[in-house]
């Protein structure tokens, strides 16, 4: 590979980061008079164009130059369109619920705030433990794979980039919060989406593809796999985007609903292209020779060991676009779970400076997990699988006439998703212990059996079947006890503290604190719904 010299490596990493943290910096410098609203949230502010980057900043990150190359060495081509699919569709998702949440629940910024609302207090606490466990676990997964891109592409030490990244990052989000992330999310997904042309023009003229290995590889044909993957990936990634509080802010974000619909448009298309540029080459590395190599490589590093056959500037590129990308997702991450934990567990009540410290403090488990380089597939696997779980069971309350549907069912239904995956994996492997180690999916997604496909399965329908037992629990013991103390049998009535969906049409112009984006004293609304 034409890797760059170690000083060029430190003058594009190092250089490339200085660049983030002066303009994060400058921007916290103009709005330092920002409430603690502004700093949580900026709820009807933006327009379409800015929303569209802000997605594909989020949506993306350095994780992706190991995921989707590597999908394509195992699932070929027919693998690597549904996962790029899979990844982009969902966006479409906030276009069509956030105006039905954000009619429901204005005040809010976080999906856990409307949870709180129709479910009560302990279906939001659940969700918002799963929110931030899965921000937690993609904020591992983001530096991990930072390390492991630095180390395979420089001649510099992973480490110390992602010491660097923390170090820029906590400063500016501690400073600016959401809003800066929002801002600086602009400029890095510009970058982003410039990169991603010139690389893909520059390994389209650099690359030379050996015919004969296209036919050998069979990456062109339908696999078994490759059909499994229609039903995980959808499932998966779907549900899992209802715990990325980032993409719930940045709908809130939105100055109306044609702007949501507008910017989550172009970042679905975008996205969907960018991710199958990077997924192809995988392909690439398998059709030019580069993979699997000799002795034979794992598919996570087609990516790298294609850019062992291009020049050293192009290796540049990718190094430049590495910090970007993760740059961009990681404080997204940051600033959405200081929001997400200030709104759920402290109802907005902390102090300004204690806030900031969040931002500070959280790092520090996130970088010492990171530095173990776990596997960035699994990470997101097990994020998957609790989601798979628990957003069926959720999403059943958006719908109004379901109003006898409880937070109650709602928990039960979540855990007993994983419960019914070890239940499965117990049958399948016939031991428990290898049933305990599917909710970790410790031997990853691209195995030769269906073992994965069947926690894929049985997680959303035991959480459905569970949601149900658990309802027909409740309204047996409410009836009981209703004929035993003599009172009506009122489990079906529609209560009172159920939050209604606001009587403003989707084209009503926002009122001028709607406008603004501002919670009155940054406090969270008080309404609570019924659990039981």
């Amino acid at each position: 590979m034409g890797q760059p010299s170690y000083a060029a490596s430190n003058a594009l990493v190092y250089l490339t980061y200085g660049a983030f943290l002066a303009t994060g910096l400058w921007i916290s410098w103009l709005w330092r008079g920002q409430s603690k609203a502004d700093f949580l949230a900026s709820n009807r502010t933006q327009k379409a164009f800015p929303l569209a980057l802000n997605f594909i900043a989020s949506a993306l990150g350095s994780g992706i130059l190991f995921t989707y190359p590597e999908i394509a060495t195992i699932a070929g081509v027919q693998g690597l369109v549904v996962y790029a699919l899979s990844s982009a569709l969902p966006l479409l998702l906030f276009g069509f619920l956030g105006p039905i949440i954000r009619r429901k629940c204005p005040e809010g910024f976080v999906l856990t705030e409307w949870t709180r609302q129709r479910y009560g207090v302990v279906a939001a606490l659940y969700l918002s433990l799963m929110t931030l466990i899965t921000l937690f676990l993609y904020m591992v997964a983001e530096l991990s794979a930072l390390q492991q891109i630095i180390n395979a592409l420089t001649g510099i030490n992973g480490l110390w980039a992602v010491l660097v990244q923390c170090f820029v990052t906590t400063i500016y989000t501690s400073l600016g919060g959401f809003r800066i992330s929002f801002v600086t999310d602009n400029i890095q997904g510009a970058i982003v989406v410039g990169l991603i042309i010139i690389g893909a023009i520059t390994v389209g003229l650099e690359t030379h593809v050996d015919k004969s290995l296209v036919r050998s590889s069979n990456l062109l044909d339908a696999s078994l796999l490759g059909w499994q993957l229609i039903y995980i990936l959808p499932v998966a990634i779907l549900t899992n985007d209802f715990f990325i509080s980032g993409f719930w802010m940045r709908t809130f974000a939105s100055k109306t609903d044609k702007d949501l619909r507008i910017g989550t448009s172009i970042a679905t298309v975008a996205v969907a292209i960018i991710l199958t540029f990077v997924g192809a080459t995988g392909l690439l590395a398998a059709w030019t020779g580069a993979w699997p190599g000799d002795p034979p490589q794992e598919g996570s590093i087609a990516f790298f060991l294609l850019l062992e056959k291009l020049p050293a500037w192009v290796v540049g590129i990718v190094v430049v676009l590495t910090v970007s990308l993760s740059t961009a997702a990681f404080d997204s991450l940051q600033s959405a779970m200081v929001s997400t934990g200030s709104n759920d567990l402290f109802r907005n009540k902390l102090n300004f400076w204690w806030i900031r410290l969040a931002v500070v403090l959280i790092i520090f488990p996130v970088a010492v997990v990171a530095l173990k380089s776990p596997s960035v597939l699994q990470i997101y696997l097990i994020s998957d699988l609790l989601s798979a779980s628990f957003i069926p069971v959720l999403v059943i309350g958006l719908n109004g006439k379901c109003h006898w549907w409880r937070g109650f069912e709602v928990v039960a239904g979540g855990l007993g998703g994983l419960l019914t995956v070890f239940i499965f994996g117990a049958i399948y492997y016939g031991n428990a212990r290898d049933g305990a180690n599917l909710l970790l999916l410790q031997q990853s997604l691209y195995v030769d059996d269906w073992s994965a496909f069947g926690a894929f399965v049985a997680a959303p329908i035991g959480g459905l079947l569970w949601g149900f037992g658990a309802f027909g629990l409740r309204i047996g013991v409410q009836w009981i006890l209703a004929k035993y103390r003599g009172r009506r049998f009122d489990a079906f009535d529609r209560s009172g503290d159920e939050v209604q969906p606001s009587s403003a049409r989707p084209g009503d112009r926002p009122s001028d604190e709607e406008h603004q984006g501002r919670v009155p004293d940054a406090k969270a609304p008080s309404t609570s719904g019924r659990f039981l």
